[in-house]
């Protein structure tokens, strides 16, 4: 046997759909680990497992033909303490997991199936003690690598890198029911040096979210130096969106030369009072868009989640400045073309104590669709449904708007209030 090469088939798994192979993956695992690091090859067939964790300097190498199927039985998965929609807490284990590693890649031309259905029907009866699983996260880990595989029913995020730094993420398929819950495509959440390229990503949530924690996290780390280039987003959520759990601010990020299809949101970005953080530094270019509700959404009012429909939230009534007070400031928009816009052109609405500022739009053109049903632009209370709309701004101080151009909206192109 190659000592670096470690044949999940000689460890006992047996890929007839059929076998549990947790045990024989762990072996294979815990043998490359023992020796200094190397390859866990999973070779064609079809491999039922429970939660895999991978160590330093392995290489998790899932062949084409290869499909690696994740048992939806509860018991076969661990419990963990991991960060989960932006505090720590008890959680079932990735489905693949790694934490304080490094020199970690999962590659190859197979197929991750995590066997969503059944989580997701759990989760809709409220019949789950601990949050589902993600299928990869890694926590506390650098030098990580995915590349070329393709996932398939996530039970909830699909990969979710968690303060980790030098991140490569290219040529990834995501594909979840787009009425699957909270099944996002690539979240970093407080990480550092990560590269998304070239993925397609169809899911039931947001495509891409890039978050650092809320105001319940123990420890605010920010997400920087982060890009995202050469992806296709189609239907979910948003395409690229940042928030709502920003509370460790969002800095130094570039989004070019994709294209989102159906997605309800172009670019969004969110959260509320008592989040604080700030997302600054951003760069959105070369960008195609067709059939989504809006291509740009900035809102500082967003209602989801724990206490989203307060009144300290909703209040449009100014409050003290301070540290728990979300900030968006510096967000550039180049060369931009969305057609069959269906609610609004542009949405932007900040807090009266905390004005979206230092936004430009630069050679953009904006198309309303023909037939579009009354819909609500952004989540946050006390918001009618529209259609049709064009640039909407409130709360905000220095928005440019550079060779911009609007089609077939109804009523005014440009509603700017409430301008600092």
């Amino acid at each position: 046997m190659n000592s670096s090469f470690y044949n999940i088939l000689d460890f006992g798994a047996k890929g007839d759909g059929k076998t549990l192979n947790t045990a024989a993956i762990k072996k294979a695992v815990e043998k490359c680990s023992q020796n200094g690091g190397g390859e866990v090859y999973i070779p064609a067939g079809d491999f039922l497992t429970g939660t895999i964790e991978l160590y330093n300097n392995i290489i998790l190498k899932i062949s084409a033909g290869a499909k690696l199927i994740f048992s939806n039985q509860l018991k076969d998965h661990k419990i963990i303490s991991q960060r989960w929609e932006g505090k720590v807490q008890e959680v079932y284990s990735p489905l693949i997991y790694a934490k304080d590693s490094k020199n970690i890649t999962i590659k190859g031309q197979g197929i991750i199936d995590g066997q969503g259905q059944k989580w997701w029907e759990l989760f809709a009866a409220n019949k789950l003690q601990y949050p589902r699983p993600r299928t990869i996260s890694f926590e506390k880990s650098s030098n990580i690598l995915i590349a070329d595989i393709k996932i398939v029913n996530s039970p909830a995020w699909t990969i979710n890198p968690i303060k980790s730094d030098k991140i490569t993420i290219d040529n990834v398929s995501i594909k979840n029911p787009p009425n699957s819950p909270n099944t996002d495509g690539i979240n970093p959440s407080s990480c550092n040096n990560v590269h998304i390229s070239n993925c397609h990503v169809d899911v039931g949530d947001d495509c891409i979210t890039i978050k650092s924690g809320t105001e319940k996290s123990s420890e605010l780390v920010p997400c920087e130096n982060v890009t995202v280039t050469n992806c296709t987003m189609v239907r979910g959520h948003g395409g690229v969106v940042i928030g709502s759990e920003m509370s460790g601010s969002v800095r130094n990020l570039t989004i070019s030369n994709c294209v989102f299809k159906g997605t309800d949101r172009g670019i969004r970005i969110k959260s509320r009072r008592g989040r604080g953080g700030v997302v600054e530094d951003i760069v959105v270019s070369n960008i195609v868009m067709k059939g989504v509700l809006s291509p740009i959404i900035m809102n500082l009012f967003y209602y989801c989640g724990e206490g989203g429909k307060n009144k300290f939230v909703w209040d449009k009534n100014p409050k003290e400045f301070n540290s728990k007070t979300p900030v968006i400031r510096e967000i550039h928009f180049n060369n931009i073309r969305a057609n069959d816009v269906k609610t609004r052109a542009v949405f932007i609405y900040g807090l009266p104590e905390s004005p979206i500022e230092a936004i430009t739009f630069n050679n953009i053109s904006i198309t309303m669709a023909d037939n579009a049903q009354l819909q609500t632009p952004a989540m946050m209370s006390n918001l009618e449904a529209e259609k049709q709309r064009g640039v909407y701004c409130n709360n905000f101080r220095n928005i440019d708007f550079i060779n911009f151009k609007i089609k077939n909206q109804v009523g005014e192109k440009f509603e700017l209030i409430n301008e600092k």
